[in-house]
């Protein structure tokens, strides 16, 4: 049954690549907005061939180390996971740049013809990093015959998740923070203004950190789920026979095909109806096919229709996460009404009411997640692959979230190529209004990806205790209880280095924009050309530095506490890992987003831009960037690659 999803991955894969080029034989605008285009492409090429060659540079180490502790295959697999996670992102990454331009030509036509072209764009890396995943899987089992094996792969790409979306997200917020602080605060200038040296760097951003680095991101919660799930299925042949070991991928493919159907109703969906309006028709239409085909999938394969429940609840865990993200981050939310409000009396008072939301917007989807593992555990008499349908079940949207995720930067680049050349004020607004459609659909995505990957903890956790053959936890032992507070420190510890390594770069940044308004006679004046590639250059030499002692931390520390004090005191570090950044992920994603859309809300309003509530809202958006960007994304990961790190050492840790 693997030739199954074999052919599904390769038909994806035919579909994005098809999309990409439909995207390229459309119209590109020549003059200013080309040339705006060329410079974004041109940065977003040098920064991922850069982080290429550093990633190259350190994966023979890891092929070594890997090989002495296991053996060829998994060293293999584990590299191998590596590049193939870049490679989707990549794709994705360059099909956002191919449709900047584009979009901005079919805006000045209409609106809806921009926002059409730009889901186009946004689903080649949706489906480009499922159908690869499901691609290489299917080799891989079928090349092997060994689903332990499939862990390294796991790990590799969790590994390439964290390089690129820590790295690709210091580089964004740092040249956005920046230009923001020089540009905007300082010298007044207007949003993505060609005299601001930093706002070329920025448009770079939303492309390797939104759609490279979110791709790497849920390219490997797929990939790992796939194999957790095929793990725990492969020890019930027992209760549910043979083909239980296929029901996790196959459960994965239903998904990808239901968001197919999806994204292409969309796109049709949205010639009648908002943009907003269209992407959650498109969200029920993904959930309603995914669920109708894992139930037809879990009868043929399965006697047992208690694990289909799970799956259910699994997509409930989305929406409701979809959802509450969308209250309180949203615009048309209650809490971002009210931060527009405080804004009225400074930038303090907009960051306590900010903050104040922030801490209480986890508490929704954590309770969702908590009540749909343990309702599908006690339906089922206590199987844990209903929990792995719970954990899958957030999975089956995958390929349509990434679809509005990746929209987003698209339409971002698009809203700043027509802003950076001076086009007219009907087409920035038009623009202007799919940003910030495209700005929830980017917070919806990172609270789904945080869902199921506090889901996939469960499942971690039980894989682990399962290999290693611990039954209980005794909180009481002060090992256990001070390896479960030291896992709980590390996602604090993570957050810092990403949020000092962000400070830092927009510390350059804010230098390097003075300097050239310093020194460039005629810059501020319009007279004079920026120097936007030495703000490329030094974003991208300090992101790449930055993202390397958080992916140590969070390779090193699981490894070294299960070699030198055993699995009794790397479970309990597992959990507190998990648990602790499953609260403070949504915390930063829910926080900065509001703080981003307080500010958009403010600037639409007429008669407000450049007031000192407007001023007060930017900087509470400066604040927020490095949160929801940064800080946030690369929790999710760090959780992620702990659990995949503690299970491929488990097996030695017996």
């Amino acid at each position: 049954m693997f030739y199954i999803s074999l052919l599904t991955g390769l038909t994806v894969i035919f579909f994005a690549l098809s999309f990409l080029l439909k995207i390229r034989k459309e119209p590109r605008p020549g003059g200013k907005m080309g040339e705006v285009a060329g410079y974004i492409a041109v940065g977003a090429k040098s920064y991922l061939l850069r982080q290429l060659k550093s990633i190259s540079l350190v994966t023979p180490f890891l092929f070594l180390a890997l090989l002495f502790l296991f053996d060829w295959r998994v060293a293999f697999v584990s590299v191998l996971g590596v590049f193939v996670s870049l490679l989707g992102s990549f794709i994705g990454m360059f099909a956002a740049t191919f449709a900047n331009s584009r979009v901005t030509n079919s805006a000045s036509k209409s609106t809806g013809r921009a926002f059409r072209l730009a889901v186009l764009s946004g689903s080649i890396t949706g489906l480009a990093i499922t159908g690869l995943s499901l691609f290489v899987l299917s080799i891989l089992y079928l090349v092997f015959k060994d689903y332990e094996v499939l862990v390294g792969f796991g790990f590799g790409a969790s590994l390439a998740a964290l390089f690129a979306q820590i790295g690709g997200g210091i580089y964004t917020k740092s040249a956005d923070v920046g230009a923001d602080l020089a540009g905007k605060v300082e010298e007044g200038l207007p949003e993505d203004d060609p005299r601001n040296p930093a706002v070329i760097a920025d448009l770079v951003g939303d492309n390797v950190g939104d759609c490279a680095g979110r791709g790497s991101d849920l390219f490997q919660t797929f990939s790992d789920d796939i194999v957790t799930g095929t793990l725990v299925a492969s020890a019930l042949l027992f209760k549910y026979g043979p083909n239980v070991v296929f029901y996790p991928i196959l459960l994965q493919c239903c998904g990808i095909m239901a968001s197919l159907i999806a994204i292409a109703l969309t796109r049709k969906i949205s010639e009648t109806k908002s943009p907003n309006a269209s992407f959650n028709y498109g969200l029920w239409i993904a959930s309603a096919l995914g669920l109708s085909s894992s139930f037809i999938l879990t009868k043929m394969l399965l006697p047992d229709l208690s694990v289909w429940i799970g799956v259910l609840l699994g997509v409930v865990v989305t929406l409701v996460a979809a959802f509450s993200t969308r209250y309180f981050a949203g615009m048309e939310g209650k809490p971002v009404a009210n931060m527009a409000e405080a804004a009225k009396r400074g930038p303090a008072i907009n960051i306590i009411v900010g903050l104040g939301y922030g801490l209480r917007s986890p508490i929704v989807p954590v309770i969702a997640i908590v009540a749909s593992t343990i309702l599908a555990y006690t339906l089922s008499g206590g199987s844990i692959l209903a929990v792995i349908g719970v954990n899958i079940g957030t999975d089956l949207l995958i390929a349509y979230i990434m679809t509005a995720d990746a929209f987003g930067p698209v339409i971002d680049n698009a809203s700043g190529i027509v802003e950076m050349s001076g086009a007219s004020e009907e087409l920035v607004d038009g623009l202007s209004s799919l940003d910030s459609v495209g700005n929830t659909m980017k917070a919806i995505t990172k609270a789904y990806a945080m869902s199921s990957g506090t889901i996939t903890a469960f499942v971690i956790f039980s894989t682990f205790f399962t290999i290693t053959g611990i039954d209980t936890l005794n909180v009481t032992d002060p090992t256990s209880l001070g390896f479960l507070l030291l896992g709980v420190s590390l996602p604090y510890l993570i957050a810092s280095l990403t949020m000092e390594a962000t400070a830092k770069g927009a510390f350059l940044m804010v230098d390097e924009i003075r300097r050239q308004f310093r020194e460039i006679k005629g810059l501020l004046q319009g007279k004079a050309k920026a120097d936007y590639a030495q703000c490329i250059d030094i974003t991208t030499k300090n992101a790449l530095k930055g993202m390397i002692l958080p992916g140590l931390i969070s390779i090193l520390v699981p490894i070294l506490v299960g070699f030198a004090f055993g699995a009794e005191a790397l479970g309990p570090l597992l959990i507190g890992s998990v648990v602790s950044a499953a609260l403070l992920g949504p915390f930063f994603n829910n926080t900065g987003t509001a703080f981003d859309n307080t500010k958009k809300l403010i600037a639409s309003t007429k008669g407000l831009k450049g007031t000192p509530q407007h001023e007060a809202a930017v900087i509470g958006d400066t604040v927020g960037d490095p949160m929801k960007d940064v800080a946030g994304p690369s929790l999710l990961i760090f959780m992620k690659l702990v659990g995949m790190s503690a299970l491929l050492v488990a097996p030695l840790l017996i």
